[in-house]
């Protein structure tokens, strides 16, 4: 029995293969700046340690904050402006409707002159116009609050992206310097996801039969973890070789190289 299990055991390790791979954050992230402007300020202290949601870089906003106010209060003067028309609306196709009626009461009488006909035609047709020029108001109004409140939602995302935090993510380095300018794309840090951690081996294709069920042993022992991904693409460096990655939880350090062996 003894020499069985022996046996087993030789047979295990003569099939199995060993791969190292660098224990690495679960997703590290490049930051670039989506907005031009002075930076202002950088929080150093903050590298290598969990972010909260305070800023840990922030670019000069005053201009956003300015016209963010402005941008405000004028669509709540063109609300007041639309709700100032609409009542004037109500009372223009009242008044409209009734000078209808009276001309069409005296336009067909024979005891009416021309001139008295004419006046009040005229008087309905003024009456239109203004209806059809108070509608225009109206619709101009409207676009220009469509345009202000984009132009908010636009300074509103402006003030957030020169505000940089992420809360949860550690950061791993900054790439600016207080008083230094960027623009769009400029590379502004990296932060990391090190809530887990993840391996990566790469494998010949006939390692990939069965590679699913294979028990996972990371530096000699039995863990409990499984495959996670396998890109069915062969990698553009490690020419015909697969990328299979292992999530696996977060560790005290990172970087460190493990044995991987699958059986």
């Amino acid at each position: 029995m003894k020499f069985i299990v022996i046996i087993t055991f030789l047979s295990s390790l003569l099939f199995s293969k060993i791969y190292y791979a660098k224990v690495e954050p679960y997703e590290l992230r490049d930051i670039s700046s989506n907005v031009s402007g002075l930076v202002l300020f950088i929080d150093e202290d903050m590298i290598g340690k969990k972010l909260s949601s305070k800023p840990y870089i922030k670019i000069d906003s005053q201009l956003d904050r300015e016209e963010l106010k402005n941008v405000k209060a004028k669509i709540v003067y063109l609300n007041k402006v639309i709700s100032a028309n609409e009542k004037v609306l109500l009372n223009l196709e009242n008044l409209l409707l009734k000078k209808r009626k009276n001309y069409e009461k005296i336009k067909s009488l024979k005891i009416k002159s021309t001139i008295e006909k004419d006046k009040e035609y005229y008087d309905l047709i003024s009456s239109e116009n203004s209806l059809l020029a108070t509608l225009k108001d109206m619709s101009n109004s409207k676009i220009l609050v469509a345009d202000l409140e984009l132009r908010d939602a636009q300074l509103q995302r402006s003030l957030r992206d020169k505000n940089l935090n992420a809360e949860g993510f550690t950061l791993y380095s900054i790439l600016v310097r207080p008083g230094q300018v960027v623009g769009m794309a400029t590379p502004l840090a990296k932060i990391a996801d090190i809530s887990k951690a993840k391996l990566t081996i790469y494998l010949d294709e006939e390692d990939l039969l069965d590679i699913e069920t294979k028990k996972i042993y990371l530096d000699t022992k039995e863990s409990k973890y499984k495959i996670s991904r396998i890109l069915n693409i062969a990698d553009t460096k490690n020419i015909s070789k697969y990328k299979v990655q292992i999530i696996i939880d977060s560790p005290k350090v990172f970087s460190k190289l493990v044995k991987i062996e699958l059986k």
